[in-house]
């Protein structure tokens, strides 16, 4: 059985989105954050590092959700979610994933970072608008790559757009201006079944203990 670890609106939505596109059977282990819940001795025993999402597959154990959601596809997407390793299509959506990976979401990582996620003597409110500018800059390059298909790849929903699309929505999050076609890209992701059940069923499972 397959195990996610996460919080629900951390990058572990990205990997249950990914699961149930795939419709794969996987289970959703709370890690609350709030109660130090990353710091505990049983939960370092998985992950070394604190963070979620981890997922536990039999006796792998992987961090790092870009690297989980790929993981996934390959093993279980039996042609869904990318394309023909060593296509065009193959070599386009590694391209996104890196810029979505390093460029969109890093300096949103910066921001989160310091409003709430460092100790708070390592904190400097100083960078944000560098951070900001980091990301209105990637998001305008993002804009003028967006293709006129429905998804990034043509008429297939891909991992790239689950990333994508959960980078955006954690974007307008914290409050960033999205520019309209990624905007209303991210309103067509965000209305996927896949997405809206696998927020319902870590939901359920954050509600179930209290």
């Amino acid at each position: 059985m397959i195990t996610l670890y996460g919080t629900p609106r951390s990058r572990a939505l990205r990997v249950a989105w990914v699961l149930e596109e795939l419709g794969v059977d996987w289970d959703f282990s709370f890690v609350d954050m709030t109660k130090g819940a990353h710091r505990s001795a049983a939960f370092l025993a998985i992950n070394p590092c604190g963070k979620v999402p981890v997922l536990t597959d039999a006796e792998l154990v992987l961090s790092e959700s870009a690297a989980i959601c790929l993981y996934l596809a390959e093993k279980y997407g039996e042609g869904q979610l990318l394309p023909a390793a060593g296509s065009n299509a193959s070599g386009l959506h590694h391209q996104w994933v890196s810029f979505i990976i390093t460029e969109l979401e890093q300096p949103l990582w910066t921001l989160g970072k310091h409003k709430f996620a460092l100790p708070e003597e390592q904190r400097h409110p100083q960078i944000m608008p560098c951070a900001v500018w980091e990301f209105d800059k990637a998001a305008a390059l993002a804009e003028a790559m967006l293709p006129e298909s429905d998804f990034l790849l043509g008429d297939d929903v891909s991992v790239a757009d689950i990333l994508l699309a959960h980078t955006l929505m954690w974007g307008t999050l914290f409050e960033q201006a999205i520019p309209p076609k990624l905007a209303a890209y991210r309103d067509r992701l965000s209305a996927l079944p896949s997405r809206q059940s696998a927020l319902q069923k870590m939901d359920a499972v954050v509600a179930a203990k209290g």
